[in-house]
């Protein structure tokens, strides 16, 4: 079980943006990357491709590895780590491992 998802609020732990909080915009789990929303900013030098598109220096948000980051709990609104919870018709959800409230 993912401990991210899209659209989760997280904290990031580490790095040049450390202490900053934003929202998921992509998981890739295959290679352990998220895009936070104004979270490890990079610069792209775009080139005019067609008449009538605009080149110039872009800032867009780059990949982060998925362990710097950490989700916010909803009910504590602090950083948490996350457990797994089964509910009543055998689902497992997401929790937070500090308040059992379900993410």
């Amino acid at each position: 079980m993912a401990h991210v998802k899209k659209n989760d609020q997280v904290v990031v732990l580490s790095g040049k943006d450390s202490g900053k909080r934003g929202t998921v915009i992509e998981v890739l789990p295959a290679k352990k990357k998220v895009m936070v929303q104004g979270i490890g900013m990079v610069v792209r030098h775009v080139k005019a491709r067609k008449q009538g598109d605009i080149a110039g220096i872009r800032r867009e948000e780059g990949y982060i590895a998925i362990s710097k980051i950490m989700p916010i709990c909803s009910s504590c609104n602090k950083p948490c780590r996350v457990t797994a919870k089964v509910i009543d018709n055998d689902k497992k959800v997401r929790a937070c491992h500090r308040c059992q409230a379900i993410l």
